[in-house]
């Protein structure tokens, strides 16, 4: 029994816009992952772009023993670092002026050669006329010609280059070139350890999407996969990569450099939008309480950020340097708890895309706004979904109800999964026919449900078959 049930929290008073946040040198203890979770973090993010697979192996037992400890599924999310295009090593700063011809080259020798050295061989992907942002945009070029193994670009303006800062190529196709060694090795070791997520960078198409869940059955083991969004051709095919994923992440920061800065805002509103269409849980991440990193307040800015994702029916928030190297990364989480409860109880979510909303009627979408329409009319005080693999709860879950959702599954991974989902409490319970009538006794009994208070179950005939939805039942709890 989780802490929450032993107190009867009433089901209105939890948050249903869920938050991810990423373990890091702030937050690697049991300790700190425990707190996380006690103060609002409903998944774990592992960022494989950094840290190492040591600390990893103590990480993940360390997040599920948490999550056991205080009742409460947590989803461990692998963030694979994915072709992250960087300037080599060199010392010392290179200073640019506008209009100078830049070279690149593989692992080049600076010194010796003048040519910058890149930790990409970029010259077999970049075309003349195509863009070369460098150092998060701070420099901007575009390429004139490539030979020899060497990439030729004008600076647009002037600046300064440091090693090992990023580069961004926002007209360049990588033609399925987006999973790198690194990344296999890290499948690999992901596919040995308990992972629900692995989240997938640098996506270009739907292509892309469909390679890595090649990968991972390959590896014998079926993970929900997380784009993230954060090239201009992942932009212009969201539609089809939307529904090629299981969730899609919209990663603002290097989106902001790939794309116009003021293009993000807008992008970021399809993509909850397609999410809702296709009932795919999005995840809104980067900078959302940066300045929390070293200050212990966020700006109005930020809190309005919050607020925004979640007005606009967003599953997820994430933060990613707030908790893993910040100076307060505990209430960083305490404090997006706070905007987000605040602005669900005093902003009902209606995310309304005229060009996206409308979702393909399937069986399952058909029964989900049938419960929904029932849960309405008769003030159901909870809809308890019985679902084997989350299919049911994310139905109801994309339509954006109201009325609390509980989910109840014989397979914990399921509840794993179903914890970054919109406005989803899940419990693991055996197969049973009788699983939601056992799970609202229980609610019952801890004081969350009272007597008189309406419940709308939705199960199937089969319990423990996935699909098999077909019925729903009314009971008024005595």
């Amino acid at each position: 029994m989780g802490e929450q049930e032993k107190k009867g929290v009433s089901l209105h008073a939890y948050k249903r816009t869920k938050i991810i946040a990423t373990i890091g040198p702030a937050t690697n203890s049991y300790e700190a992952i425990k707190q996380l979770i006690e103060n609002g973090a409903n998944g774990l993010r592992l960022n494989f772009s950094h840290g190492t697979n040591a600390e990893r192996d103590q990480q993940i037992p360390w997040i599920r023993k948490a999550s056991k400890e205080l009742g409460k599924p947590v989803a461990i999310i692998q963030d694979l670092q994915g072709p992250k295009i960087r300037l080599g090593d060199f010392d010392d700063i290179i200073r640019v002026q506008t209009g100078q011809t830049l070279r690149f080259g593989y692992k080049a020798d600076w010194v010796g050669t003048g040519i910058i050295p890149t930790q990409y061989d970029l010259s077999t992907k970049l075309k003349r006329g195509e863009r070369l942002y460098l150092y998060d945009g701070k420099v901007r070029c575009t390429v004139t010609s490539v030979k020899d193994g060497v990439v030729y670009a004008e600076a647009m303006n002037a600046g300064i280059l440091i090693q090992r800062k990023g580069m961004n190529l926002p007209d360049t196709d990588f033609g399925g070139d987006v999973i790198t060694e690194k990344d296999k090795a890290d499948l690999a070791y992901g596919s040995q350890h308990d992972i629900d997520y692995v989240a997938m960078s640098f996506v270009q198409s739907a292509r892309d999407v469909e390679q890595m869940r090649r990968l991972t059955k390959n590896l014998g083991v079926e993970r929900r996969l997380i784009t993230k969004v954060e090239t201009q051709l992942a932009v212009e095919n969201i539609e089809t990569i939307v529904q090629a994923s299981d969730a899609v992440m919209v990663a603002r920061g290097d989106l902001a450099v790939e794309t116009l800065p003021e293009s993000v805002p807008i992008v970021q509103r399809q993509i909850i939008g397609l999410g809702l269409k296709y009932g795919k849980p999005t995840i809104v991440a980067t900078q959302m309480l940066a300045s929390m990193t070293e200050m212990p307040e966020p700006t109005r800015a930020e809190v309005s950020d919050v607020a925004t994702a979640v007005l606009v029916g967003a599953d997820c928030v994430m933060l990613s340097d707030e908790t893993a190297m910040g100076q307060y990364p505990i209430e960083a989480v305490s404090i997006m708890k706070r905007v987000i409860r605040y602005t669900e109880g005093h902003t009902p979510v209606k995310a309304v895309f005229p060009s996206t909303a409308e979702r393909v009627m399937s069986r399952q979408l058909a029964i989900s706004r049938g419960i929904i329409s029932l849960a309405d009319s008769i003030k159901a005080t909870a809809i308890v979904a019985e679902t084997k693999s989350g299919a049911t709860a994310l139905n109801i879950a994309a339509e954006r109800p109201e009325i609390p959702l509980i989910a109840v599954t014989d397979e914990p991974r399921t509840a794993q999964h179903l914890a970054i989902v919109y406005g989803i409490k899940s419990y693991v319970r055996p197969v049973s026919r009788e699983a939601a009538v056992r799970l609202t006794d229980f609610l019952r009994e801890s004081g969350v449900l009272k007597k008189g208070d309406i419940v709308v179950t939705a199960s199937g005939q089969h319990p423990g078959v996935v699909g098999t939805t077909d019925t729903i039942k009314v009971r008024q709890l005595e």
